[in-house]
């Protein structure tokens, strides 16, 4: 070789010192930190070159299409802060901008449709079929929605929950993204059933998080949510019957109204036991613009019952569903204090 022979075009160094997962991504910083220089990177990203920018700040290592990890693993990196000199009043985790960790992502995580996938609904669509990957950061980050990421933005970062590896919006905080971006009932109808049917979350945490959304005020969502509640009694219903069966209750009457003798009607019951006088109410309410009116007629009925000398016990379907033997204690101990009372008012009980 003389010297009027060009030199080929540079490249890095092997990257094997790179993170595995996910080795084939990763941001132009840290491929900076690794020892690639700005003209090896312009070198590898040119046309028909090994590499391709995916994002702003963004580089797959090599030039095919991305696969579904790449393309989380990329968005992330995207929105996330960089892992490096350490903003003033951020703590940041001891060794995060040694380039040979893998990235630990700081204020934002998938949410959306994506997020939902990952959380296992079978309602939403294939990762790969998604044309817009939708990521949540908080609301001061200045950041714009480009290629495959979608910026959406909260006040309040929620605490993510980790699937697969990459951090993911809860469950209740996805379905609020995705439905905000969707106009077909008929989806939204299957994802918020799913949600409660499933067992990912309850009802009540759903419908706050669209009121929060205000998504309330959309007419497919409304349908949505009224279907999405009965779903979510009829499963909080299921598990009382469990709750009296499994841990030996005494079998109460079921789904009755209490009302004085040729008096007023006091309202209506999920179980009651005439003996005892204990009434066990489930809270299936949740945060609509009705909500204040709902508080007060729930408040009347309780404080009117116990007026009486009736034991009201109030249950959630989300202690049902986390702490089944807890609830049933708590009934099992209203009844048995029940001998140690004063005889309540007589009431007649109707089915409902």
């Amino acid at each position: 070789m003389n010297h009027n022979t060009p030199l080929p075009p540079a490249t890095p160094r092997p990257l094997r010192h790179l993170p595995d997962t996910p080795r084939r991504v990763q941001t132009v910083a840290r491929l900076r930190a690794h020892g690639v220089t700005t003209a090896q990177l312009n070198e590898q990203c040119r046309p028909g070159g090994a590499w391709q920018q995916l994002l702003p700040g963004v580089v797959l290592l090599h030039p095919g299409p991305p696969t579904t990890e790449e393309r989380l693993h990329a968005v992330l990196m995207y929105a996330s802060r960089e892992s490096g000199p350490a903003t003033p009043g951020v703590p940041v985790q001891p060794g995060a901008d040694d380039p040979h960790r893998p990235p630990a992502y700081r204020e934002a995580m998938i949410t959306g449709l994506a997020a939902l996938t990952l959380h296992g609904f079978t309602a939403a669509p294939p990762l790969l079929s998604l044309e817009k990957i939708d990521v949540l950061v908080p609301r001061l980050r200045r950041l714009r929605s480009t290629g495959c990421a979608r910026i959406i933005r909260t006040a309040v970062l929620p605490d993510p929950e980790e699937v697969t590896g990459v951090p993911v919006a809860p469950v209740p905080r996805a379905l609020a993204d995705a439905v905000a971006g969707l106009s077909d009932a008929g989806v939204v109808r299957r994802l918020l059933t799913e949600a409660v049917r499933a067992g990912h979350c309850e009802a009540a945490s759903v419908v706050r998080e669209l009121n929060e959304a205000r998504l309330l005020t959309r007419p497919h969502v409304v349908d949505a949510v009224d279907l999405l509640l009965a779903e979510g009694r009829t499963i909080a219903e299921d598990r009382l019957y469990t709750m009296v069966r499994d841990h030996g209750l005494p079998d109460p009457v079921w789904n009755v109204d209490l009302r004085l003798p040729g008096g007023p009607h006091l309202g209506g019951v999920d179980a009651y036991w005439p003996e005892q006088a204990v009434a066990v109410e489930l809270d299936t309410r949740a945060p609509r613009q009705d909500d204040d009116a709902l508080w007060s007629e729930y408040a009347r009925k309780r404080e009117t019952l116990e007026r009486l000398g009736i034991t009201v016990v109030h249950v959630t379907p989300k202690k049902l569903r986390d702490a089944l033997e807890q609830q049933a204690a708590v009934v099992r101990t209203a009844l048995m204090a029940a001998a140690d009372r004063d005889p309540a008012a007589y009431v007649v009980v109707l089915p409902r």
